[in-house]
């Protein structure tokens, strides 16, 4: 005898994926998982959420659909990201591990600006620090920086000559800051300054990072540099920052990854010829 077979799930989904359709967590568990996730991440993918939480494409991007519509993120092309909180920032590790391969090809282009014979500055963070891992090996450059991790990077490499910003340590990159730190900073003129920032605002036209403290020490670093170098993957044109370093007008170039194209296509010329795309 033959039975009617069973009408499709709303679960079901509509681009085939090979997934099981038994449903272990419910919506609100899902859901809590996927915020979860973005506490200790920049970016959810849809592909990822689907095969950790066994559930359809269809279903993760009801639940991140409905995420947004309550203000708890923000949905973008493949995926989700935090909402953009002013104060939000992520600790170094974490930083680290995301657009890793974004960064790597960032760091090459500024690298490539970088000049036998230079004074280089080179902020903290994570991208300044590729930076620094692919200069570290030139004994004719001068380096000055603020950032703990960037000291190992070049220290290990054994960098003939490194000058060391002190101040307040700031644990979440790794740096030191403060008005201490921004005092010796202005005791430098350097060819080149390498900076990390927390955002690129294109709206206001500004850079931004979320410590002022560390703010103070980066305004500083673009007065005493000949060139300004910010180094930004694309995810820092998706949100602003608490504390302003400068207009964008004070930068010489921005290095970013091709990912950002969409987010700078309106910008007028005199702009736009800033950026550098990896």
């Amino acid at each position: 005898m033959q039975h009617a077979s069973s009408p499709p799930s709303d679960d079901d989904d509509p681009d085939g994926d090979d997934v099981a359709l038994e449903r272990v967590l419910s919506a609100p568990e899902r859901q809590a998982l996927v915020l979860q996730h973005l506490r200790t991440h920049l970016f959810v993918d849809v592909q990822a959420l689907r095969r950790e939480l066994s559930a359809s494409t269809a279903t993760i991007r009801r639940d991140l659909t409905e995420l947004e519509a309550r203000g708890l993120l923000r949905r973008t092309h493949g995926g989700a990201v935090s909402v953009n909180q002013v104060t939000f920032e992520n600790t170094n590790s974490v930083r680290a591990q995301s657009h890793a391969d974004e960064k790597g090809r960032i760091a090459e282009i500024a690298a490539g600006l970088i000049v036998d014979g230079d004074a280089v500055l080179i902020d903290s963070g994570t991208t300044a620090l590729e930076v620094a891992r692919r200069v570290a090996g030139n004994p004719t450059l001068t380096f000055v920086t603020n950032g703990a991790d960037v000291l190992a990077v070049l220290a290990a490499a054994g960098a003939r000559q490194i000058h060391v910003i002190g101040g307040e340590y700031v644990d979440i990159n790794h740096s030191f800051a403060g008005p201490l730190a921004a005092e010796m900073v202005r005791k430098f003129n350097v060819d080149k300054a390498v900076l990390s920032v927390s955002s690129v605002d294109l709206k206001r036209g500004l850079i931004c990072t979320q410590q002022p403290a560390v703010a103070a020490v980066q305004q500083a670093m673009i007065d005493i540099a000949q060139t300004v170098i910010v180094v930004a993957d694309h995810s820092k044109f998706e949100r602003t920052a608490l504390s302003v370093i400068a207009p964008l007008d004070r930068v010489d170039h921005v290095v970013t990854g091709r990912e950002a194209r969409p987010h700078v296509a309106a910008l007028p010329d005199k702009t736009m010829k800033k950026f550098i795309f990896a």
